[in-house]
């Protein structure tokens, strides 16, 4: 495990510092899904669970009490089971949790509904995600209406719910050196496996095929699952932002528009390359390719402790307004049409997001109504993008159907930002030279 037991259990002691006295906070697991009849998809363990505690085995829940006698970290597990594990695998068992996990009392999952009703019974207040999990809700307020049964012998249920992921949330924000570690790994190897798909690309191959080159380099370097599914998108369909059927022919002469990250030890990569089929660009692809470079490099120029998180956003936006306007694809002034929101027509999503365990990390854009200021230790991406749809029949048609985005990974430093993810080309020439070496 990349994390050591140590920092899972320092995150704990983080959060817990953050709620308020005489509380407690429940934090379920994520369930096993059925794909269909006898067979599960592969089990992704739930992030704000596993960040508190590292275990990855479903039907577990995690409660953690402030100032408790016995131990503050409390947890509800699968009991070990023979012959079960001789089917799937090996179970941790409430010894496990605490000998392998750092909980200071664990229980069988079975018992929850004997116990957790006692650990709650005498608390102010609950943090819990409230919505998130239906299901789990309805526990939730089983067991406080359980304790409120329970007034008149001399009971007393908690009186208020605190969202949890107000805290926890703002924590996982900010990312330790172990985090960043792993981060760094898994963009190297989305780098390793987008200058593979560069270097196999050819005219006649299929998207599905350039993903399989894809999976197969992350798999060989130990990420084995994929952080969202990937984008392969040639022609026309990297103008389709979320485009997965990744089924088509891929054309001479056009370009393949290529979102793709891994997922190491719980952590997302996060990479976007747009690059010729045949490896040579044509004058208006290159044209349009220069303006969203110009753009990610302006945006990354203001990546730093104490600007906003839409800086690097208006500063995309005005270097793609400026491009479009000069190529003529829009016409006006740059500042009116940046008002106007004109340039919406061909970038029509923001520069970036936060990233971490999920792709689309946890952690607020607005505090107080206003962006966010950065600081170090926030990782984001950096993702501008120009989209001419196919049928826009405003624009001349040697710009129709030309999608292009480019995407980094950046982790926020003192002084600037640092690129998690340098290692693949994004250079015209560097392009074009590596896919001519592989010819």
């Amino acid at each position: 495990m990349s994390i050591s037991k140590q920092e899972f259990a320092r995150r704990r002691k983080t959060l817990m510092e953050h709620m308020e006295p005489n509380s407690i906070a429940i934090v379920p697991s994520a369930d096993q899904q059925v794909r269909n009849r006898d067979a599960d998809y592969p089990f992704r363990q739930d992030s704000d669970f596993f960040y508190l505690t590292g275990f990855n085995e479903p039907q577990a829940v995690l409660a953690l009490i402030p100032g408790r006698s016995h131990g503050e970290t409390v947890m509800f597990v699968r009991e070990r089971n023979k012959e079960k594990e001789i089917w799937d695998g090996y179970i941790a068992g409430p010894e496990g949790a605490c000998e392998d996990f750092g909980a200071d009392d664990a229980f069988p999952i079975d018992d929850i509904d004997d116990i957790l009703p006692g650990l709650i019974e005498g608390t102010e207040r609950v943090y819990y995600a409230m919505g998130r999990n239906a299901e789990f809700d309805r526990c939730v307020m089983e067991w406080v209406n359980s304790i409120r049964a329970k007034v008149r012998a001399g009971a007393t249920p908690p009186g208020e719910f605190l969202d949890l992921d107000h805290h926890l949330h703002d924590i996982r924000l900010f990312k330790s050196a172990a985090e960043l570690k792993v981060m760094k790994r898994a963009g190297e190897i989305s780098a390793q496996a987008h200058s593979r798909a560069m270097r196999v690309c050819k005219p006649g191959m299929y998207e599905y095929q350039i993903e399989a080159e894809l999976r197969h380099e992350f798999g060989m370097n130990g990420a084995r699952h994929v952080a969202y599914n990937p984008i392969v998108g040639g022609g026309v369909n990297g103008c389709i932002l979320h485009y997965i059927e990744n089924d088509q022919k891929l054309k001479d002469g056009d370009l393949l528009l290529i979102d793709a990250g891994c997922e190491l030890d719980m952590y997302a990569a996060d990479i976007t390359r747009t690059f010729p089929i045949n490896g040579k660009f044509s004058p208006e692809q290159k044209a349009l390719y220069e303006v969203v470079l110009q753009a990610q490099k302006a945006a990354m120029a203001v990546i730093k402790p104490g600007n906003h998180w839409n800086d690097p956003h208006e500063a995309s936006v005005r270097v793609i307004t400026e491009g479009l306007v000069e190529l003529g694809l829009l016409d006006g002034n740059v500042d009116d049409l940046i008002e106007s929101e004109e340039y919406k027509r061909f970038y029509m999503h923001r520069i970036g997001h936060w990233l971490g365990m999920d792709v689309h990390d946890v952690g607020d854009y607005k505090v107080g109504g206003q962006w966010r200021v950065l600081e170090p230790g926030m990782v984001m991406t950096v993702e501008p993008g120009i989209y001419v749809a196919p049928d826009d029949d405003s624009v001349a048609r040697k710009w129709r159907g030309i999608g292009i985005r480019i995407e980094d990974d950046v982790v926020i430093t003192k002084d600037g930002c640092e690129e998690l993810t340098a290692d693949v080309p994004k250079e015209v020439d560097e392009i074009e030279a590596l896919m001519a070496a592989s010819r």
